[in-house]
């Protein structure tokens, strides 16, 4: 039986999420993770820059990725860079078998209150998964590059900050982001 297509049209924002089977982890040391996104990299460029990525966290044992698209599914761009991922690291710990648990899952963005809401989540997932205390500490997520603490072009923030005032959307973004640990009202 064929497997259900994932939602998806000319321009979709989603967010992506993958989990090692078994709830493994998928990354064990720096190398890992600098691997992974080499390859996530490697796939924005072999597809000609159809998928821009919005933001990441790496977390031991998945990831999320918030992509917008273009004209050109995630599909294929997710498999290739997973693929090649998998391998390398089946290979260098001799592991057998599945890295991934099952297919990716994606959620559609379409509205701007849950884009906010799915970037801030995914820079506070380690914050709460008790990795570190403030999301800044956490080196594998694309929130340093919103805060200007990191260049990285391989991240597109600009669609996030744009709904904060301009020549503050950094500063603005932080106290957005960190209203959630504190427990305010972000309203």
């Amino acid at each position: 039986m064929p497997r259900k297509k994932h939602k998806w049209y000319d321009g979709a924002i989603l967010h992506v999420t993958a989990r090692g089977n078994h709830r493994s982890n998928i990354f064990k040391d720096e190398t890992d993770y600098k691997l992974y996104l080499n390859y996530i990299k490697e796939a924005v460029e072999y597809y000609e820059n159809k998928h821009y990525i919005i933001a990441y966290a790496l977390m031991t044992n998945h990831v999320h990725l918030v992509i917008e698209t273009t004209d050109c599914d995630i599909s294929d761009f997710i498999r290739r860079a997973h693929s090649r991922y998998a391998g390398n690291f089946n290979k260098k710990y001799n592991y057998i078998g599945h890295l991934f648990q099952g297919r990716y899952k994606s959620e559609l963005i379409e509205d701007d209150k849950y884009m906010l809401e799915v970037s801030r989540y995914v820079h506070l997932n380690p914050v709460r998964a008790q990795m570190v205390e403030k999301p800044e500490d956490y080196r594998w997520s694309s929130y340093t590059v919103y805060t200007g603490e990191k260049e990285d072009k391989l991240i597109t923030p600009k669609r996030v900050l744009s709904y904060f005032n301009k020549g503050e959307e950094k500063e603005l973004y932080k106290k957005f982001v960190e209203s959630a640990i504190r427990g305010q009202n972000p309203g």
